[in-house]
């Protein structure tokens, strides 16, 4: 990640690579494999050193850099992975990939629109439909996934179109052209054939969200201020962050957006270790329509289009309030050019409300503490969709993630009258959103003070009234040790308040247990869709809340390295079938959780945000609250005769 801000301590190895690093990798890789423009590079990300070499590292050491690059022969079709030494300028390894799709990069979704537009196979299927003005009409190239036949031998996406009626600011996801699909070869750049499912009318009404469509807004709102005039209690040298007893550093990468790395918290004298690696590592969205157009919605957007590679330069807009401390994203485009995504990342602080409190009724004394956190965000857009994604660090020691859905919800539409089941209607005209869910699954390298640790799954249970439950009100926490990779295949059980500790048996705390974190699952969503479908084959680890495996740095995305138009199984229902031992390892918690979205009408013409996360607590790893020492909020500071929040 490229940076504005000064490095004090030099480069460290999980810094992501610069713009001369990424240019000196992308020349020496063109010179050793004579590479021409028929080479697109996919991605140019930094090869993160072993975790040895990584927690050895001393401030002022000269770290090896090496990158990792993809590139697709748009001609041949084939895929490359290159291992290039920036430090000896030379390649290190080049790999052909047999059956594979790379993701949709951004000049092809923008090129294929074009070509969709210009096709004489389209216009005549677009005439048909009484549209002429061909300018008028939006085309989104979705990936094409796969269905019933392996045809990775093609590039290919699915181009959908919508028009826009109004104006240059009208929403084109109310006027959906359904029923219509042209295919496109992305390597040939032509359309190769157009799916005509029968005419549907286009509804016509419009749905902008722009405040001159509104009509009066309203004006009771007053302003909202935070202020910080001695500025924000975090501290940032080049990307590691330190704030409170926080310490951790920021990555970014093209697929993955937002990377946290070497996440630790000072109990003491001593800089305790928390959490090696997090990112999300896929994502799935299925549609739930059976309808010709609709069922093959059901994008991997983390592998298929690459999150960070879409990531807002927060400078068009950010929801942050306070003093704000933005970070850039380098990145590559196709060419292999470097380029600077703005403020790709904020952090800031935010009150919280209540952190503690009790008061003594009988000495009426009152001890409160407010709550404070520390915010690391990031929000991408993929066409019609806004994905926001938090981290949230908190004084007690608690981490938090959530994601922020929000933007246009996808659309189709259906003759006048006539409606779905399997969507809701957004007006009289056939306007209709289809039923969907999102699906992530996130990587969680936890290091709970060393790397030799062991995972407990922990339901509550009330034993059966008699000798144990003698008045029938007991009910106990039950701890079982997951012992191998099939047996760590787990849901969440709401019923049971279960969640999952992660323990090292070496280190005990002041009453003789192994410290420990917990993972909190705060979704029970699971997908609908049957085993055996398309969808089912490659979406496998949205099945399990929980999967578990030794840690691999070579298994990094749950579903796959090459998502893109795999009939799967790939990711962890593979790897996972090895059935390795977990106890006392080095072990990664991949964590699949969802939203459930059920249209409304509330959420038209643009969706109000949608949550979706987890939390990360200690549990036993400290020996008493580690808030005690945040001071009191000063004296007063209540204003105007309004009382303080406490919530």
């Amino acid at each position: 990640m490229g940076l504005s801000l000064d490095r004090t301590s030099g480069v460290h190895p999980l810094d992501a690579l610069s713009a001369e690093e990424i240019t000196s990798a992308v020349r020496v890789l063109r010179e050793e494999q004579s590479l021409s423009e028929r080479h697109r590079f996919v991605s140019v990300t930094l090869r993160e050193p072993a975790k040895e070499a990584v927690l050895a590292h001393c401030d002022g050491d000269a770290p090896q850099r090496e990158a990792d690059i993809v590139v697709h022969d748009r001609v041949d079709n084939k895929t490359y992975e290159a291992v290039v030494s920036i430090s000896d300028s030379c390649v290190r390894s080049w790999t052909h990939i047999p059956g594979v799709q790379p993701y949709v990069m951004l000049d092809e979704f923008e090129e294929a629109e074009r070509v969709v537009r210009d096709s004489p196979l389209f216009q005549d299927a677009l005439r048909k439909r009484g549209i002429t003005e061909f300018q008028d009409v939006c085309i989104d190239p979705w990936s094409a996934g796969s269905w019933g036949a392996d045809d990775r031998d093609r590039r290919i996406v699915r181009a959908l179109a919508w028009m826009k009626l109004a104006g240059s600011n009208d929403n084109l996801y109310a006027h959906p052209i359904d029923n219509l699909v042209a295919i496109v070869d992305l390597n040939k750049m032509e359309v190769t054939d157009v799916e005509d499912y029968g005419m549907v009318p286009v509804p016509r009404a419009p749905a902008s969200y722009m405040p001159e469509a509104i009509g009066p807004l309203r004006d009771d709102l007053r302003a909202l201020e935070i202020h910080q005039p001695d500025g924000p209690s975090f501290e940032l040298d080049g990307t590691e962050v330190r704030w409170q007893k926080w310490r951790f550093r920021v990555g970014f990468t093209q697929r993955e957006g937002l990377v946290l790395h070497t996440v630790s918290y000072r109990d003491g004298d001593e800089e305790r270790q928390i959490l090696y690696r997090a990112s999300l590592s896929s994502m799935v969205v299925p549609y739930g329509d059976p309808s010709p157009t609709q069922h093959r919605k059901n994008a991997f957007d983390q592998g298929e289009y690459g999150l960070g590679y879409l990531a807002n330069s927060l400078t068009l807009g950010c929801d942050c309030l306070g003093e704000i401390r933005y970070l850039d994203a380098t990145l590559c485009d196709s060419n292999g050019n470097p380029y600077v995504i703005p403020n790709a990342v904020c952090l800031h602080e935010e009150d919280d409300g209540l952190l503690w409190k009790h008061i003594d009724f009988r000495t009426e004394h009152a001890e409160v503490r407010r709550s404070r956190r520390l915010v690391v965000s990031f929000i991408t857009t993929v066409a019609n969709y806004e994905y926001a994604f938090y981290w949230r660090f908190y004084q007690d020691g608690t981490i938090e993630h959530d994601i922020k859905l929000t933007g246009i919800m996808t659309t189709g539409a259906v003759a006048p009258g006539e409606n779905s089941p399997y969507g809701q209607l957004l007006n009289d005209e056939g306007l209709y959103s289809p039923i969907h869910q999102h699906f992530f699954n996130y990587r969680l390298d936890l290091d709970i003070d060393g790397q030799e640790n062991a995972v407990y799954e922990v339901n509550t249970e009330a034993p059966p009234r008699g000798g144990d439950n003698p008045h029938g009100n007991a009910f106990r926490a039950v701890s079982t040790l997951l012992k191998s990779e099939k047996a760590a295949r787990r849901a969440a059980n709401p019923a049971s308040n279960r969640y999952w500790k992660i323990a090292n048996p070496k280190r005990l705390n002041r009453v003789g247990e192994a410290v420990a974190y917990r993972l909190i699952p705060q979704s029970g969503t699971l997908p609908y869709w049957t085993d055996d479908s398309d969808i089912g084959r490659r979406g496998g680890f949205a099945g399990k809340h929980l999967w578990i495996t030794p840690n691999d740095p070579a298994e990094l995305f749950a579903g796959g390295d090459y998502p893109n138009q795999n009939p799967g199984p790939d990711g962890l229902p593979v790897w996972t079938e090895q059935d390795r031992d977990l106890v006392d390892r080095d072990v990664v918690l991949w964590h699949s959780f969802g939203s459930h979205h059920v249209p409304r009408l509330e959420d038209w013409p643009v969706m109000p945000v949608q949550h979706s996360g987890f939390k990360l607590e200690p549990c036993g790893f400290f020996n008493e609250n580690p808030a005690l020492d945040v001071p009191a909020p000063e004296p007063g500071c209540a204003t105007h005769g309004s009382a303080v929040s406490e919530d």
